[in-house]
Order: C-alpha cells, then structure tokens, then sequence
C-alpha cells in the first residue's frame, strides 16, 4: 500500500542522511518507525480511553482498603 505523509525538511534531511550512510531506502527507515513507533501511540491512546472511561464512571473501580483487604493484606 502507498501512503503520502508531509515531514519537516530537517527530518527529511536526517531520513536521506541515514539512508545514504546505510544504503537502504528512506521508505526501509520509514515503515521501521512507522512499525516499531505504532504500539507506542495506540497503548497511549488506548490508556487515555480508559482514563476517560474510568473518569465518566463506566468503569467500576475499587479503592486501595478494598484491594489490599481482598488480597488478605491487611494484617
């Protein structure tokens, strides 16, 4: 699949830079962030969702007493 994406000159100054140096392509460098950079942003977005989510009251939530007394840790 073919996607255009616009990057800052100096970024594309760096991308060409690595890619010459290495002997790869930029589009190698590029689906390399891309893939290893995407698990980062969605456990992001996805912990920000659950925040909301928990905020709203949609999540039950419990307090430390309740989690530390269900956990037999209150001795």
């Amino acid at each position: 699949m073919t996607t255009s994406v616009r990057i800052p000159e100096e970024t594309q100054r760096r991308l060409d830079a690595l890619a010459e140096r290495t002997h790869r392509s930029r589009s190698f460098y590029l689906r390399e962030a891309i893939e290893r950079g995407l698990p980062q942003v969605e456990w992001e977005y996805d912990i920000a969702a659950r925040v909301g989510e928990v905020r709203s009251g949609a999540v039950a939530t419990e307090t430390l007493a309740e989690v530390v007394a269900e956990l037999g840790l209150d001795d």
